[in-house]
């Protein structure tokens, strides 16, 4: 007899109570996934993390009290909470706490204007150990550096001495290649048949770069990629 899957565990974290019940039936309308907690502000959203221990976070950036980036920097912080994947909502996908809400350990971010099946695939694709980064969100978090004064220059210039330039030198050839792709918001299967080589093979490389580096999920290498200087955005 085929067992049932574990269902997704969802905790929802926003201080706008009609917005929660929202979500909450959305959420709950799927067979593989269930909300097991809903919080009004970031104390609370750790607080039930750690009663809870959801697969996913969906935090608000901004809520009044703790707001969801102090949230998301004390739920990654926590060992306990290793396993516990935050996706950042924002009023607009372009937000001026992106860079800060990925420093922090957020797995990837959505705007609130997103399609239902955007929101819902966001929770499948964080429960599975991968970061949300749409090309969209991906032109963001660059125009975001360089609006940062991050500079402009090639795709794929040398390494500098950003804080994780001597990581970065651990990285075989192929493994920083396949990092500035992702830089470049490209997914596995792109990245394969760029490179000439099976999705798996990306997989396995984007894998040891984060071990490596010391990245909790691609997220943390579009920002890695970014700060040590593997990759320079272009300027538009």
């Amino acid at each position: 007899m085929e067992q049932t899957p574990t269902p997704i565990r969802v905790l929802l974290a926003d201080d706008q109570a009609l917005l929660r019940s929202a979500f909450k039936v959305l959420v709950d309308s799927e067979p593989d996934m269930e909300v097991v907690g809903e919080a009004s502000d970031g104390a609370q959203a750790y607080e039930l993390a750690r009663r809870h221990r959801p697969d996913v976070v969906l935090m608000d950036i901004r809520m009044p009290g703790t707001d969801g980036l102090a949230a998301t920097r004390t739920i990654s912080a926590d060992p306990e909470l290793a396993g516990v994947r935050v996706v950042m909502l924002t009023t607009f996908e372009v937000d001026e706490y992106v860079v800060q809400a990925l420093r922090a350990g957020a797995s990837g971010f959505l705007g609130k204007g997103a399609e239902p099946e955007e929101l819902l695939n966001a929770i499948r694709i964080a429960a599975a150990g991968d970061a949300l980064l749409s090309p969209a969100a991906t032109k963001g978090l660059i125009a975001t550096f360089l609006a940062q004064g991050g500079g402009a220059g090639p795709a794929a210039g040398p390494v500098a001495g950003g804080p994780h330039a001597e990581r970065l030198a651990t990285l075989t050839g192929r493994e920083r290649e396949v990092l500035v792709h992702v830089a470049g918001g490209m997914s596995n299967d792109e990245i394969g048949v760029r490179l000439e080589v099976s999705p798996l093979t990306v997989k396995t490389h984007v894998n040891r770069a984060m071990a490596k580096l010391g990245a909790r999920d691609r997220a943390q290498l579009v920002v890695i990629a970014y700060e040590s200087g593997l990759v320079r955005p272009r300027a538009e």
